[in-house]
């Protein structure tokens, strides 16, 4: 049985886009609206960390592992593909080549490894075939809320039950993030319950620095309960942006925050609000 709405990618890596809610974009105005204007509205550019451009990679290492054929599928192949995943990101994003000095690349490429070894370490990946990897979703709610994700990869077991896998490269959460962890699995569970008429059996987190498993499994009426949350977020949003108003919200997350020179809350002040503004969520994931 095939999955509906789900597609991968195309050679330039992108998928057909609408303007719709991710999770990422949720999680922002959830934190900071004025981080979302910032990010989905302006889309102000932001400079790529070295944790994000290895997440990046090891994100490709992984797909193209998937690519081997089952039993080629061990960590001597894998180490295999880092440098030629590494010279795609370059092609694909030349800017990256800045932020990795020479003398800095073994130690970014050995980084990578110990995060794909760990992945071995958490699963036998010759043992089956993905129905997908690096998969794009996208669902309409009942009250026309648009939602869409990427997920990295998606399995069906024997019995026909889907199961779907998203990979970090920073360790599992603790007790007061984990509720972030959680948003976001709630939110591609509810994207395939409402693309397949039926909730995943199961969502999982694999935290490739300390090697732990966060794993969901949905239940349809706590779903319909997190479907309300999420239609009120795009009616926040869809308000916000027809009247420009997306108030800072200080907290602690802010010391990690690109902006802080545009907040006012650290004495900055945003661009002007755009006279002709995208449709609320954006094509931005």
């Amino acid at each position: 049985m095939s999955v509906p709405a789900i597609t991968t990618p195309d050679s330039e890596g992108e998928a057909p886009r609408r303007p719709a809610l991710s999770p990422s974009r949720a999680i922002d105005f959830k934190q900071c609206p004025l981080k979302y204007r910032l990010r989905a509205i302006d889309k102000i550019p932001e400079a790529p960390s070295r944790a994000a451009v290895r997440g990046t990679l090891v994100h490709a290492i992984l797909e193209a592992l998937f690519g081997l054929p089952a039993p080629e599928r061990d960590l001597d192949h894998a180490a295999g593909l880092i440098q030629p995943a590494w010279q795609r990101l370059l092609e694909r994003r030349p800017e990256t080549a800045d932020l990795i000095a020479e003398d800095e690349l073994g130690g970014f490429l050995a980084e990578a490894h110990d995060l794909v070894r760990v992945y071995f370490q958490l699963e036998d990946p010759t043992g089956f075939d993905p129905e997908s990897c690096e998969a794009f979703i996208e669902a309409e709610l009942p009250d026309g809320t648009p939602l869409r994700g990427f997920v990295d990869r998606i399995d069906r077991t024997p019995v026909g039950a889907l199961h779907v896998i998203d990979y970090k490269t920073g360790r599992a959460p603790g007790v007061d993030h984990e509720t972030r962890a959680l948003f976001q699995l709630k939110f591609y569970a509810l994207v395939l319950m409402r693309t397949l008429g039926t909730a995943p059996a199961e969502l999982r987190l694999m935290y490739l620095t300390d090697g732990q498993t966060l794993t969901y499994e949905p239940d349809a009426e706590e779903l319909l309960r997190f479907e309300r949350i999420v239609s009120a977020l795009w009616q926040a949003i869809t308000t916000a942006t027809q009247t420009g108003d997306f108030p800072p919200s200080r907290s602690w997350m802010c010391q990690y925050c690109e902006f802080k020179p545009l907040c006012p809350e650290f004495g900055g002040t945003p661009p002007p609000y755009p006279t002709v503004t995208p449709i609320p969520g954006t094509t931005d994931l």
